[in-house]
């Protein structure tokens, strides 16, 4: 049923346009926002819930990226599934918590997370949380091309076209000039993410060792201190990370998501951890039995043979499905970080910052979004480049400052002037701030031990 416009309506359109109300894409996406009123209209649940998600399960399936799922498989492959699948289960739980607050605030205040904190705390922390930001996107979109480098390897696909197909990924999916299109293509690619719950399946898992570990977090790792540390760090950085919260709640934005959507944006986020924990799982247990069968994994770490390893015994096509889910880990991840920078940089310095303007009303915007791309594509390409030291510690960065991120959301969660009667309730709060906490531990841990093992006092490994 078309929505008829009556001319008092169109021009008081017209006028809003004029003064600066209406920005461009607001009324690109009123196309959208009325699908969505329709279906609601309508009572429509399962079509409302189809046009709504997207943000969500987007953020959590595009942080399992390449080193993410390289992150897991070694956990898996050195210590076995014992501790390490529940808690990599635990650290979803604590993305989901995370990610709602991000999805709720862009909901309410039509504010991305950069734009919100140079308003509510000023120009220096602004400033600083777009550089931390951009330091450890550029380090991540590294690691993303070097999955994608690593999983077509197994193909015989060179490096150089390998790379050049992930930027032609970003380069397409950012040509329409409507969120709606990009977000679409990154789902479409996102469903892939669960190859890993297809190769876990091929492994043959013991069941009742899946439910021993989830029941009791044992066999309790053994072995080296720092190394155990590393792994935990690791892995916390691959569920909870600063570019999530600038790209979830930048997204619901540019989707035009208002308050009355948050009940199925609550949905996408679950439904988003829930399938990322499975796929997340998924690699563990595959790479369990690496572990299982005693194979030394110390050349492992950074995935440049894992695919070849587990040949033997899972087969050829279970090898060939975890090369794929690399490479479909690390393209999805470069076009969600790179909307991420592209998304915080546009609202620092009050420019584009959205997938709904047109290409020659954006310039910038797409500048940056394919333009961090390129520069990540290129380092993997250098001669010589420390691509081992780049993997192993990307999830250590983020994971080393993400504390700070999550100060300020729940600072913004609970800003009674900006969220109203939709702050963050009493419960949450301390579940936040039991969230930053676990973060804060794990990377400062390993950095603690790995320094005193540096100058040489050895008990603590």
């Amino acid at each position: 049923m078309a929505v008829k416009t009556e001319p008092s309506e169109k021009a008081s359109s017209a006028e809003a346009t004029a003064e600066g109300l209406l920005t461009p894409e607001d009324l690109t996406r009123s196309g959208d926002r009325r699908r969505v009123l329709e279906a609601r209209h309508r009572g429509r649940r399962f079509g409302l819930l189809w046009l709504l998600v997207g943000p969500g399960l987007l953020v959590l399936l595009g942080e399992n990226d390449g080193p993410s799922m390289l992150s897991y498989a070694a956990s898996g492959a050195t210590y076995g599934i014992g501790f390490f699948l529940p808690f990599i289960a635990v650290t979803f739980v604590a993305a989901v918590v995370v990610q709602e607050m991000a999805m709720r605030v862009g909901a309410v205040t039509h504010r991305g997370y950069g734009e919100l904190i140079f308003q509510r705390f000023g120009g220096f922390w602004g400033w600083l949380s777009v550089v931390d930001l951009l330091g450890t996107n550029l380090v991540t979109l590294v690691t993303e091309f070097i999955a994608i480098r690593v999983g077509m390897s197994f193909f015989g696909v060179p490096a150089p076209l390998a790379v050049g197909g992930g930027l032609v990924l970003v380069a397409f999916s950012i040509a329409g000039g409507r969120y709606w299109r990009w977000e679409r293509i990154a789902l479409g690619l996102a469903v892939f993410n669960l190859l890993f719950v297809v190769v876990a399946v091929m492994s043959r898992p013991d069941p009742a060792a899946l439910a021993h570990a989830f029941a009791t977090w044992t066999p309790l790792p053994n072995g080296s201190l720092q190394l155990f540390l590393l792994v935990l760090a690791s892995n916390v950085g691959a569920t909870v990370t600063p570019w999530m919260v600038f790209f979830q709640q930048s997204a619901v934005v540019d989707k035009g998501m208002t308050p009355k959507d948050i009940p199925q944006a609550r949905i996408d986020t679950v439904l988003g951890g829930l399938l990322a924990a499975a796929a997340g799982c998924g690699a563990l247990v595959a790479a369990s039995v690496l572990f299982v069968h005693h194979v030394d994994t110390s050349q492992l770490q950074a995935g440049t043979g894992f695919a070849q390893a587990l040949q033997p015994f899972i087969g050829y096509p279970g090898a060939a499905i975890f090369s794929l889910g690399l490479v479909e880990a690390g393209a999805l991840a470069i076009m969600t970080i790179s909307a991420s920078t592209a998304y915080a940089l546009g609202e620092a310095v009050k420019g584009p910052h959205s997938f709904n303007r047109k290409l020659g009303d954006a310039k910038s915007f797409y500048g940056i979004n394919l333009g961090a791309a390129v520069v990540a594509a290129a380092v993997v390409l250098i001669p010589g480049a420390p691509l081992l030291s780049i993997t192993l510690n990307a999830n250590l960065l983020a994971t080393v400052l993400m504390p700070a991120a999550l100060v300020f959301l729940i600072m913004l969660a609970n800003d009674r002037e900006l969220m109203g009667p939709r702050s963050n309730p009493g419960w949450l709060n301390w579940i936040g701030i039991a969230v930053a906490v676990l973060v804060g531990l794990a990377g400062t841990s390993y950095a603690v031990v790995a320094f005193f093992n540096t100058v040489g006092w050895h008990f603590l490994s």
